[in-house]
């Protein structure tokens, strides 16, 4: 069975987008730390981000890097904190986190509870930051 992300690139989950291209798709957590909090992950299903080959993976950091450049400019924030789990879904994938100091990646921290219309918001706002960089 395909995997959560692999449901949401294909639309039968639905998500809040933020950029897609030929091979990577990025999109708001639904369980974010911060607003802003976003997931980067290649179109093809690969568990362990280490197992993705060395073409692949330097693609997915550079799509990562515009993702990250557009959260900037729609969030308040001193960085983008990047972060690699990888043991909730088994598909690769790349936490981005608008971050002001070291403890804001914590992910035993409460989550934010925001409406759609905050995450359609937020995500349409990223989109076209990123579609103007």
């Amino acid at each position: 069975m395909a995997s959560i992300f692999s449901r949401i690139v294909s639309g039968e989950i639905p998500s809040y987008k933020i950029a897609e291209n030929e091979n990577y798709y990025a999109f708001l957590d639904i369980n974010p730390l911060v607003r802003g909090h976003a997931l980067v992950i290649p179109k093809t299903e690969i568990d362990y981000i280490f197992d993705i080959d060395d073409v692949t993976l330097g693609g997915m950091i550079i799509f990562a890097k515009k993702v990250a450049r557009a959260i900037e400019i729609v969030t308040p924030c001193k960085r983008i904190g990047i972060a690699v789990l990888g043991l909730e879904v088994p598909h690769a994938h790349i936490h981005l986190i608008p971050i002001n100091g070291g403890n804001d990646i914590d992910f035993s921290q409460p989550k934010l509870k925001l409406d759609t219309e905050e995450f359609k918001a937020m995500a349409v706002k990223i989109s076209q930051a990123y579609n103007a960089i």
